[in-house]
């Protein structure tokens, strides 16, 4: 014990301390990076934006908001999004959260950061982080791994009091990528990055037409059995059990006398 206390003294006059490792920094904007000013509002109308491209849009508390952006094997990002309420007085608390999805729309867990934060009604704020694992060349379908690909990112309030619907925000979001620490070890790589199919299908301008119809069959063969049906087998074998029958019993009978 008392070589434990004389090692953290000799720590501490070095200048050194013994707390955990210090998180990860925050995500920096990429110099020149354009700011993107708008947002989707579904999978499917996701605004597409890159790691370390700032983003900030106007909105109203309720909406969903939706971005997507490209993740490449072995890597780590960090996503930070703080909300202003603009000075807006609220009516209670309110519980803000921000999900991420790979191609598949599979949701991807939050290895650190405040994901679903609880502004008070006084607030005039709230900051949201999440950061993901990282990017894997290969995994087993079945495991849930991220996986390269698009990724989506949904930012949205899941809890407030209904009369604060519709006020105005102010949205400040940005991705980061870091490749630090080497790609994976495992042996293999993804044949395609995980797209989900967006397509739609062909719309027919024209009515198809309609399949040829069979020749009618004649009013004899319409209730004939198919040759091999089961109908056609028990019609046999009881003709055969008939005649097995008739046979037996001309064996087995006593002559007549006269």
């Amino acid at each position: 014990m008392r070589t434990l206390i004389r090692s953290a003294a000799a720590l501490a006059a070095a200048g050194l301390a013994l707390t955990p490792t210090a998180a990860a920094a925050a995500p920096t904007p990429s110099p020149g990076a354009a700011t993107v000013t708008k947002a989707g509002t579904s999978f499917l109308t996701a605004t597409t934006i890159t790691p370390g491209q700032p983003v900030r849009v106007d909105a109203s508390t309720g909406d969903h908001l939706y971005w997507s952006f490209r993740a490449e094997a072995g890597e780590v990002h960090e996503v930070t999004a703080t909300v202003s309420f603009g000075g807006k007085a609220h009516t209670g608390p309110s519980t803000w959260t921000v999900d991420v999805f790979d191609g598949l729309r599979r949701r991807q867990a939050c290895t650190a950061g405040a994901q679903t934060p609880t502004a008070a009604a006084t607030a005039t704020g709230v900051t949201l982080g999440c950061t993901l694992r990282r990017v894997r060349p290969w995994a087993e379908p079945w495991s849930g791994d991220p996986l390269p690909g698009t990724y989506y990112l949904r930012l949205s309030v899941t809890d407030l009091p209904e009369a604060d619907l519709g006020l105005p925000v102010e949205v400040d979001l940005l991705v980061g990528a870091d490749t630090a620490g080497g790609g994976s070890g495992d042996d293999g790589e993804l044949a395609a990055p995980l797209v989900a199919n967006t397509r739609a299908g062909t719309v027919l301008t024209a009515e198809p037409a309609p399949e040829p119809v069979a020749d009618e069959e004649s009013a004899f063969s319409g209730w004939l059995p198919e040759p091999g049906s089961r109908w056609v087998w028990t019609g046999a074998g009881g003709m055969l059990a008939a005649v097995a029958g008739v046979v037996g019993f001309a064996l087995t009978r006593r002559p007549r006398r006269r």
